[in-house]
């Protein structure tokens, strides 16, 4: 299907290039010794200076510009939007730095379709002005969240109040200081129809009840903001917090995973392509057996490969980009969970390859490849497992010979 950018989305991504270049990857070193002085839950000083940068050259909010107060402008679309996050995804606090980073992302455009009046003005002004972040509150430990009917945290109606009461786990951000509200989804009629009993509210953090437990690390790595468990012992918040109706939670979830899903697979090219930049690189300065690794002709068919996976992967993420913008999100589901297991699959072999370029550097704190390869392998993961996205995949398929197939 024939596709082509806007000449305002070409613009924006010129100029989220350009300040690539000359401001944030600049600006990267100073990023990692700061957050080492501050500790994972703190924030580096430096992303204030290149927040200010940012704001000063409109790149903010690309994503929602039209929620901004005063911002006349419509919201980029899926396929505008997509290059966008790749250039992002190249540098781990790049998107923060754009105001653009999940789950904000994905929360601010939920609270601005189903929060109140009050909600909105409480917690979307503020993240959209990026002086707060915020949660996603879903998966648990002891469910199989990949089916989001299984979800098992309480919410029960109490007067003028919801009461929450169970057990959230990685719960992205939720232990940055600068994390102060969750939105939670849990179930608030277990009689109800199977897609019906949940619903999602919105939880200040430091709501009473609210508890920061467990701290699950990722390949040992320690995120910033964390992936903590979260513990809800009889929180209360007003009724007036919930997002839609009682019984939407499960809609308002597939609404905001699906626009996620793009953003994270066209992040993740970028990680790619900075990988397959940092193989040629190495390739060209290390010698062996006479000659540099690059002459190899195993290595330059490890280049090849590379660069034809990373091409293939980003021209189905855009055809999906434009099948979401032309005939909407649930009729391109299958194509969004096609990208969903292609793209991190795609990025782990192209990681794999750069690491065994640089040797025994690849898989140390060194170089960021093995930090690259333990964030890519938890999307095979999060926002539905591969297996699941391929039982989507197979079902639509087998059901163009068999209609009736359930």
């Amino acid at each position: 299907m024939p596709y082509e950018f806007s000449a305002e989305g070409l613009e924006i991504q010129g100029s989220v290039r350009r300040f690539m270049e000359e401001v944030i990857s600049p600006s990267e070193k100073t990023y990692y010794d700061e957050l080492a002085e501050v500790g994972p839950d703190g924030y580096p000083p430096v992303l204030d200076k290149l927040k200010a940068a940012a704001l000063g050259r409109g790149l903010w909010n690309l994503f929602l510009p039209h929620l901004q107060p005063g911002n006349p402008g419509r919201p980029l679309s899926n396929l505008d939007y997509a290059p966008v996050s790749e250039l992002l995804g190249q540098v781990s606090f790049g998107s923060e730095v754009l105001n653009c980073s999940a789950p904000d992302t994905g929360n601010m455009e939920i609270l601005s379709l189903y929060g109140s009046e009050q909600v909105k003005k409480r917690w979307l002004s503020p993240l959209l002005a990026g002086q707060i972040r915020s949660a996603f509150s879903m998966t648990e430990p002891d469910t199989a969240s990949s089916d989001a009917t299984n979800i098992a945290l309480s919410i029960e109606r109490d007067g003028d109040s919801y009461v929450l009461n169970g057990r959230k786990w990685f719960s992205t951000g939720a232990r940055s200081k600068r994390c102060e509200v969750l939105i939670v989804m849990g179930k608030s009629d277990p009689d109800a129809p199977r897609h019906r009993q949940q619903s999602m509210v919105v939880v200040p953090k430091d709501t009473p009840g609210v508890s920061l437990e467990l701290d699950p690390h990722v390949f040992g790595y320690a995120e910033p903001g964390g992936h903590p468990e979260i513990v809800y012992r009889d929180v209360r918040v007003p009724l007036d917090n919930l997002l839609g109706k009682e019984g939407d939670g499960f809609a308002i979830a597939q609404a905001r995973l699906g626009p996620g899903r793009i953003h994270h697979c066209m992040r993740t090219i970028g990680l790619a392509e900075r990988a397959l930049g940092l193989m040629v690189s190495r390739s060209l300065e290390r010698h062996s057996f006479g000659s540099s690794l690059a002459h190899k002709g195993l290595l330059q068919d490890w280049i090849a490969e590379s660069r034809i996976e990373i091409d293939m992967a980003r021209q189905y993420v855009l055809h999906t980009a434009h099948l979401m913008d032309t005939v909407g999100n649930k009729a391109a589901a299958t194509a969004i969970s096609g990208i969903k297991v292609a793209v991190p699959n795609i990025a782990l072999k192209v990681i794999d390859r750069a690491i065994q370029v640089h040797g025994a550097a690849g898989v140390s704190q060194f170089f960021p490849l093995a930090h690259m390869y333990a964030h890519v392998r938890t999307l095979r993961i999060a926002d539905g497992p591969d297996e699941v996205h391929k039982m989507t995949i197979a079902r639509a398929e087998i059901k163009k010979h068999h209609p009736g197939f359930g």
